[in-house]
């Protein structure tokens, strides 16, 4: 890198982040990308990792590989734990310190539990490749401990399984983990059967897909019910542990809990010594920068800004790739001498979420679809977004097989030794160790939007 060039630090290597390291190409810069991950991933597609449908390195790629032919961006896998905004300058959990000129703050959201953060231990979310691995050990440990058991009542709480939130996320896993299960017991399996198999999705409002126009809501309702999954609406979560989920004046027992409702900022607004708005989102200027300082951009999840109908701009991925361009577009402005405010503003293709192999619900605001013809253009808008070629070819065959078979190939239990008789992982012990449980899916954050 040259000496003396503008010195662009992006903290976050996820959809915002990249979008702006790769606008800065051809830029007069040098970039320091920092994540404490080494991989990008694919969050939309999160969920089929969960359920047994996709392997981990068909929705995740290396970040030094994703920019390798970018000459002028350094990558480096570290933790930042704060911003020195005086002396321009991005804490690293080692001590070390990483200079900039231009700062990006791209550092995504992780899952809120209203005030409960004691549910984390038991009713795990969906935001990292961890967390799905993990989600995916304990759906089908579940299985197998059903297998094993001769309680009845044992029995039928390891095949009930929960999902806590009835956003896209928890749409998505419940008609994906109906769909595993069924297809895993079916022949496979000798003392249990696909009809035994129990999902229940919990929705506090009064009906899914709160984004949705309504009758896409009431599509996705019966077609979940048509699966077999039992939806309840309208039913608060009072409390989550090792042997169930309280909800409203109901009791279900399960040992198997999915948390997809509700998500909280990372600390950006924390190391920028400013306060943020109720999920922790650093409410930004027009341009996407901070108040008072004009040189450190804010973009994707943890950022706080309003359209121009009033309506806040949601924490999806396309919005986080519009940002990311956005704030490239500034710094090169800045670069050439222009001064003049140069406003964001977000244009929002439509929403999509899928139900099951062959159904899903698309609202593009001027046309809404539903059924398979929404499910297949739900699975080539997501299969265009893919970072490579060889992994569109991958996934589409994979989606194929399924759709042809039911049969889900990455069944894979992993992490750890296989468990005690009876139970399929004590849900109240610490498990980073072993199954690495999550940090804290809307999937959505992860939510599949175009």
């Amino acid at each position: 890198m040259a000496q003396g060039r503008h010195r662009v630090v992006i903290v976050g290597g996820g959809f915002g982040g990249l979008a702006a390291a790769k606008a800065l190409k051809s830029a007069d810069v040098d970039i320091t990308l920092i994540d404490r991950s080494n991989h990008h991933l694919f969050q939309p597609l999160l969920y089929q990792v969960a359920t047994a449908a996709l392997s981990p390195s068909e929705i995740a790629w290396p970040i030094r590989h994703v920019l390798r032919r970018q000459d002028n961006v350094r990558v480096l896998m570290a933790e930042v734990v704060g911003v020195d905004a005086e002396q321009s300058a991005v804490l690293l959990q080692d001590g070390s310190r990483q200079p900039y000129d231009s700062l990006v703050l791209a550092t995504g959201a992780q899952h809120a539990y209203f005030g409960h953060d004691e549910w984390e231990a038991f009713a795990p979310g969906l935001k990292t490749v961890d967390d799905a691995t993990a989600i995916r050990r304990q759906l089908l440990l579940a299985l197998e401990a059903a297998e094993r058991e001769t309680e009845p009542e044992r029995r039928k709480a390891l095949l009930t399984f929960a999902i806590i939130g009835g956003g896209p996320t928890g749409v998505e896993m419940a008609g994906a983990i109906i769909e595993l299960g069924r297809a895993s017991t079916r022949g496979q399996f000798h003392t249990i059967a696909p009809g035994q198999l129990r999902v229940v999705l919990i929705e506090g409002g009064d009906r899914l897909l709160g984004n949705f126009r309504k009758e896409l809501s009431d599509y996705t309702l019966k077609s979940l019910r048509d699966l077999g999954v039992e939806v309840e609406l309208g039913q608060m979560v009072s409390g989550i542990d090792a042997d169930g989920v309280s909800f409203g004046d109901k009791r279900l027992e399960t040992h198997t809990v999915i948390w997809a409702a509700g998500v909280a900022a990372s600390p950006v607004a924390r190391w920028l010594g400013i306060e943020g708005d109720k999920a922790g989102r650093v409410r930004v200027e027009p341009d996407l920068s901070v108040a008072g300082h004009p040189n450190i951009f804010v973009i994707g999840d943890v950022a706080s800004i309003t359209q121009d109908n009033g309506k806040p701009v949601p924490g999806v991925a396309p919005a986080a790739k519009q940002q990311g361009r956005h704030v490239a577009q500034v710094i090169r402005r800045r670069l050439a001498g222009e001064t003049a405010p140069l406003p964001f503003r977000y244009h929002h293709d439509g929403d999509l979420a899928t139900i099951g192999k062959s159904a899903a619900v698309i609202d593009f605001g001027w046309i809404t679809l539903k059924g398979r013809l929404a499910w297949w253009i739900w699975g080539i808008a997501h299969i265009y977004f893919l970072v490579e070629t060889r992994t569109r070819i991958f996934i589409t065959l994979s989606w194929l097989w399924i759709y042809l078979t039911g049969q889900r190939g990455a069944r894979l239990i992993t992490h750890g030794r296989p468990p005690e008789r009876h139970m399929p992982e004590r849900k109240g012990q610490d498990q980073r160790s072993a199954t690495t449980t999550v940090t804290g899916l809307d999937s959505a954050r992860s939510r599949s939007q175009i």
